[in-house]
């Protein structure tokens, strides 16, 4: 863990706590548009070239393991519990 951590770094990782906290109470709605939120940031981030190739792999890292979690995780694919 880095102490030091730039201004973009400190902005994905409140994205991701947000993200997280959002998931941890099952705001499903919430959480897809925080995961919507950290797609667009890293690719804004990866096009500004304001961040190292490294520290944006890791968090690109993080932005896919999140959508491999996050599929089917909606409250429209919820299926009611009194059919």
């Amino acid at each position: 863990m880095r102490f030091f951590r730039s201004k973009e770094e400190k902005e994905l990782d409140n994205i991701i706590s947000r993200l997280e906290m959002n998931m941890s109470n099952n705001y499903k709605d919430n959480a897809q548009d925080n995961l919507k939120e950290l797609e667009a940031t890293i690719n804004a981030l990866s096009h500004s070239e304001k961040m190292k190739p490294a520290i944006l792999a890791e968090y690109t890292t993080i932005l896919n393991d999140y959508k491999e979690k996050m599929i089917g995780y909606s409250h429209k694919d919820q299926k009611p519990y009194w059919n």
